[in-house]
């Protein structure tokens, strides 16, 4: 199999082998992006937990302190003044019985679906549509919601959902290339002293097996175990 040239330059700049602290590992990740299109900052996580048992799923939400770069489209399904609310507070589209109509029939342009408890009776019954699609609205994501307003804003500002993957895994993104190294670092530290907020006492052993950084057409640099286990010191 034939090697680009950016391959090959990557290779020759970065140590693939070697462990590196948050600050290094996004610095190499920074000058080495060479495509014509902002790259993404991804974070995979290897957890010491077992997803089949309930206790230690590991699922929630963190608001990113430099948001995520990208541009979020909302949905809120609600009614009367909560969906003008909604609107107000910057979701692109919010109403009822349109939208549950609309998804019904195939429509899911929306990166976020954010519902109020009174409509959930009707959008659970779109679970089979909205759940392979990431976009099932729940309580735990904060995604079902009286107060849609602040919902709404908290997902514009960098709100991120994560969950543990069947394997132990984490994934998820943490900003733009573009971001300056001290914001990528700031919204991954944010991250990981969530993730270890989340130990379930019925984990055993060691909790972050091992962490990784990658940009979108990047290598994955392994992060130092004494980075990977942060504290809350570093709140």
């Amino acid at each position: 199999m034939k090697v680009s040239k950016r391959i090959k330059a990557i290779n020759k700049n970065v140590d693939t082998a070697k462990e590196y602290t948050l600050e290094a590992a996004i610095k190499l990740l920074k000058e080495n992006s060479k495509v014509k299109f902002n790259e993404t900052l991804n974070c995979a996580i290897r957890l010491g937990v077992d997803p089949r048992h309930a206790d230690q799923m590991i699922r929630g939400t963190v608001s990113l302190p430099h948001g995520t770069g990208k541009k979020v489209s909302v949905l809120v399904i609600a009614k009367g003044a909560q969906a003008e609310a909604a609107l107000k507070a910057g979701a692109e589209y919010a109403g009822f019985e349109e939208y549950i109509e609309k998804i019904k029939g195939g429509w899911a342009d929306i990166d976020v679906i954010i519902a109020t408890p009174d409509t959930m009776g009707e959008v659970g019954k779109l679970g089979r549509v909205l759940g392979p699609k990431g976009l099932m609205p729940n309580p735990k994501s904060g995604t079902v919601a009286a107060d849609v307003a602040k919902a709404v804003k908290e997902v514009k500002a960098g709100k991120i959902e994560f969950r543990v993957e069947k394997a132990g895994i984490v994934h998820t993104a943490l900003g733009k290339l573009d971001f300056t190294a001290e914001q990528l670092a700031d919204n991954t530290r944010a991250f990981l002293i969530t993730i270890m907020k989340m130990k379930p006492s019925s984990a055993k052993g060691v909790y972050i097996k091992s962490l990784y950084l990658s940009s979108t057409m990047g290598p994955g640099l392994r992060i130092t175990k004494e980075e990977s286990s942060i504290s809350s010191k570093h709140e």
